[in-house]
Formats: C-alpha cells, sequence, structure tokens
C-alpha cells in the first residue's frame, strides 16, 4: 500500500513526522510531500499565479513552494510513481473542528486527495482546551489504532474523514466518538490591532479561546469532553433543502 503523507504546517512541522510514524505502522511505501513553509488557513487554493517549485530532501522527502493542495497535486502528478493509495494530512498542529475545516489547509489536503479518488484522512491534534502547551502524545499513541479502523471502510464517492485528538494526557483520553461538524460562537475570530516602529497600523487574526456549549454529537463538544473525533465530511457543498425555495423563486 502506496501513502501519501502532506500537512500545512510545513515540512519542519513537527506533526509531519508523528503523521509519518502512523504511515510506516501501515506500510514501508510511504511518501511524505509537504510545503517548504508554513501555509496554516490557506484552505483549498491553488497557486496560479506563480510557478511552483519541489526540492527533493532525503529518501521518499520532498517540499513543495505552495500550498497544500499543491502539494497533493505535485505529489500525485509529478513525484510519486503513481497515485497512492491512503492520504493522510497533518497531524496538524491545533484543532481543525466546526468552522475549522473552511480554512484549514489540513482539511483542503485531504479534499484534494478526495477529488483524485484517494481514501483521505485528516488528522488534527487539539491545543489550549485543557493542558497548556503543545503535545502530540495522543495523536501518536492512538493514531494508527484509528487509522487502521478507517482503513477498513469504504468512505464513498466525495468523503474524507476528520479526526481530532483532544489535548489531555494518553491514559486520561475518554474514547473515541463519531460526530458532526458543529459551529463556533460568532466571536470565534479576533482582530488584534498594533502599531509598528514607523507609527503604522498592522493586525493579527487570532482565535479567540471561549469554549461555549455546543450541542452533544458535534465535534466541538467530543473534544472538550477528551474524546478523540472522527467526523465524515463530503465535497459537495449542495444545501438541498433550498433547492424547492430556490425553484419556487425563479
Amino acid at each position: 500500500m502506496r501513502i501519501l503523507v502532506t500537512n500545512d504546517d510545513g515540512i519542519h512541522g513537527p506533526g509531519l513526522k508523528i503523521l509519518e510514524n502512523i504511515a510506516r505502522t501501515l506500510s514501508d511505501d510511504v511518501w511524505v510531500v509537504a510545503p517548504d513553509e508554513e501555509r496554516s488557513g490557506a484552505g483549498h487554493s491553488l497557486s496560479l499565479s506563480n510557478p511552483l517549485r519541489y526540492r527533493h530532501i532525503e529518501g521518499r522527502h520532498y517540499e513543495v513552494s505552495g500550498t497544500p493542495t499543491d502539494c497533493v497535486i505535485m505529489a500525485c502528478r509529478k513525484i510519486m510513481p503513481g497515485l497512492p493509495d491512503l492520504l493522510l494530512s497533518g497531524v496538524n498542529r491545533g484543532q481543525n473542528i466546526a468552522d475549522d475545516v473552511t480554512y484549514s489547509g489540513t482539511i483542503a489536503a485531504a479534499m484534494e486527495g478526495t477529488s483524485l479518488g484517494i481514501k483521505s484522512i485528516a488528522l488534527s491534534q487539539v491545543v489550549g482546551m485543557h493542558d497548556n502547551g503543545i503535545t502530540f502524545a495522543v495523536a501518536a499513541a492512538h493514531g494508527p489504532e484509528v487509522v487502521k479502523k478507517l482503513l477498513g471502510l469504504d468512505f464513498g464517492a466525495g468523503n474524507l474523514i476528520n479526526v481530532n485528538f483532544p489535548d489531555c494526557r494518553v491514559d486520561d483520553v475518554a474514547g473515541i466518538e463519531v460526530t458532526e461538524q458543529g459551529k463556533r460562537d460568532q466571536n470565534y475570530l479576533t482582530v488584534d490591532g498594533r502599531v509598528d516602529a514607523r507609527g503604522f497600523n498592522y493586525y493579527w487574526l487570532g482565535f479567540a479561546r471561549e469554549r461555549g456549549a455546543p450541542p452533544a454529537g458535534t465535534d466541538l463538544a467530543a473534544v472538550f469532553s477528551r474524546k478523540i473525533s472522527v467526523t465524515p465530511l463530503h465535497m459537495n457543498l449542495t444545501q438541498r433543502d433550498l433547492i424547492g425555495k430556490l425553484k419556487s423563486a425563479f
């Protein structure tokens, strides 16, 4: 089985090696193709106005001067000898739950794999909800088990899986829950205004740390409860419930 490993935190992202280790519990035919620098928040974007370059690092490790989506395309169309059987994206440094999935380059890489007909799984390590600091211990310990279980399933056309590991001690994980995509409060994104040395304004986009009270059964509620969240996502964004109203209007 050939596995492609990628991410949006970049080729030096700490979670990338964790994911490569997970992949190697399944196969020896593992290829790592990741952005040359951090591309968090890139979404499902392509580099159309600038050329792409890739560099061979060692073995089956490559970096690409583009987005996570670019990495998947370059891996599948140029770098690898053929399409992979499985695409693993992550392990992202930070959660990809609720509204995050529309911004996430980690999810986008899995989307691109799905669009190419490859079984694709995005994996992220939650941070900042329970424990201080960033640790990938839960992802490292439970990742192989989760991926092996998912491998035995037929996802169906256009579907991918989004996995989020809670930020707690490995022994404190409360189980695995199959969830729906949640919805964050509206004050989730923040704008932090600052002034540079020349007196000009500049801004950082950030994320609020408020937990809220998400409904049971959502990815948000699961990770708040120290559970591993496994969420099926679909590439088709059509809201079928609205089609009848639109037909009546037009």
